[in-house]
């Protein structure tokens, strides 16, 4: 059964091709078919009503007031960019300092060993790919994460996040291996005084047989927790390899929730040579995941406590109306990824929708919204202090906690301090997911709606899922400002 339209690639002579989603035995698949090289079909999300629940939350941004590239038709994925007709800010920024690593993981598509060169932007194209990022309207960018290769392989990362940090970026995160933070006690805490926010720190597994690095990534988390600085997890999620320990890695990120604040699963995205039999056996979908956790964790975190990205942008919408200035908006397409937040209070997970009604949360929310666009500047405190007694209903009374979690937000929506939310952040963890994209699950619509980017030397923003898959950006980029490999 035909469930939309869109476009995707011939995942040979990566072609665009009309497309369409379809529902088959309860799963959906993407198929298309190139005229050179037949038709296509490959599995997009492995539960239909999970498809539908998420379909649900798409919107569509308004992207950059002053796009790098301008189309009068768009040809995406390979008018990049951003070009004009993309439809999101950049949410989240991708630089990457090095193509250098100090591991040769098989999975890994940024290795100089593998490339024959060395692709290490300077501090001076570093700063411009920035000041472009700080520059874009009607947003600025106000996250950047460093990534590589391993970025702690340059000697000058300190600087450079001391750099971004003076640039305005509210958030600073490192993508790292953590090998270089494990061996030097010192260096976790020269990157928290330089000013990073956060560590995203590659994890595959609580035990051996899935993370082979486990001893370091252990002793990279001790020495990050005496120097205060906060770690995501971020495990790349194989089907028949580490999907059985999903659950095992967020009691491990409970556990250690002091210094651990949040999961971020990566299922699998097939971005070199696989076979059909690999792509098979292999992949994993958003709604798997989902299940794994529930069913791992015992239904402590259940499939349906988690959203798509984009079921904030009613905050950001209310925001607006409320303080007449433009706000971030998290317009990511809906089925790239799903998150949700859980409290851990005496080694017991509970997640924010045993505490909050999400559903009647958002709905008020948008209806509060229309009344502030329709309210003087003089009446909209007003009508947002009525609102919020109306918010205030969304709150679920019988379990302990919601009271305090919702003083905090009612705080922040009406005063815009979002101090106030501190606390709820530090407190809770956060389980999320994103599943980039590969040429075979490979939808254009998501690529126009993507909100995490890649800055280059040449002044182009790309969305992630061109940069890594489909045309393949990267190597293009690398390429273009290569050293030779010694």
């Amino acid at each position: 059964m035909l469930l939309k339209n869109t476009k995707s690639l011939c995942p040979i002579c990566k072609k665009v091709l009309d497309a369409e989603i379809t529902e088959k035995d309860g799963k959906v698949y993407i198929n298309r078919t190139c005229p050179d090289h037949g038709f296509f079909s490959y599995l997009y999300w492995d539960d239909v009503e999970a498809w539908r629940r998420y379909e649900a939350f798409g919107v569509k941004g308004s992207g950059l007031e002053n796009p790098q590239v301008v189309r009068e038709i768009s040809n995406c994925p390979y008018d990049c960019g951003i070009c004009n007709n993309h439809k999101s800010t950049t949410l989240l920024a991708n630089v990457d300092l090095t193509n250098r690593c100090n591991l040769n993981c098989s999975f890994c598509f940024a290795n100089a060993r593998a490339c024959g060169y060395i692709y290490e932007p300077t501090f001076d194209q570093i700063k411009d790919m920035l000041t472009i990022l700080r520059s874009e309207k009607p947003t600025p960018a106000p996250a950047v994460q460093f990534a590589g290769g391993e970025p702690t392989l340059r000697d000058d990362l300190v600087e450079v996040i001391r750099l971004a940090k003076s640039l305005g970026f509210m958030q600073v995160q490192l993508a790292t291996n953590g090998l270089i933070i494990a061996q030097d006690p010192d260096y976790a805490l020269k990157l928290k005084e330089a000013g990073l926010s956060t560590v995203y720190l590659h994890f595959d597994g609580v035990s051996k047989e899935t993370n082979f690095k486990l001893t370091h990534d252990l002793k990279a988390i001790e020495n990050l927790k005496k120097a205060k600085q906060g770690v995501v997890l971020v495990p790349t999620i194989i089907k028949g390899q580490n999907d059985h320990e999903i659950g095992d890695i967020v009691r491990f990120a409970a556990e250690h929730i002091e210094v651990i604040r949040g999961v971020n699963f990566q299922p699998v995205s097939f971005t070199g040579a696989a076979s059909p039999e690999d792509i098979e056996r292999q992949r994993i979908t958003i709604p798997e995941l989902l299940d794994c956790i529930e069913k791992q964790t015992s239904g402590s975190v259940e499939k349906e406590d988690f959203y798509p990205v984009p079921c904030v942008v009613p905050i950001s919408d209310f925001v607006e109306a409320y303080t007449g200035k433009p706000q971030l908006k998290f317009t990511a397409h809906q089925h790239c990824g799903a998150a949700t937040y859980v409290f851990v209070r005496d080694k017991k997970i509970v997640p924010i929708n045993r505490m909050i009604d999400v559903d009647a949360f958002f709905d008020s929310i948008e209806r509060l919204t229309t009344q502030l666009t329709s309210a003087g500047p003089i009446s909209r405190k007003m009508v947002a202090i009525n609102g919020i007694k109306e918010l205030y209903g969304s709150v679920k009374k019988s379990e302990e906690g919601g009271r305090e979690l919702w003083t905090s937000l009612g705080k922040a929506l009406i005063t815009h301090n979002f101090d106030s939310l501190r606390e709820f952040h530090w407190n809770a963890l956060f389980i999320g997911m994103m599943h980039f994209m590969d040429n075979y699950n490979y939808d254009v619509e998501r690529v126009s709606q993507c909100c995490i980017h890649y800055a280059t030397p040449d002044g182009t923003l790309i969305p992630f899922c061109s940069y890594n898959s489909g045309p393949v950006f990267r190597e293009e980029v690398w390429k273009k400002y290569s050293q030779p490999f010694e």
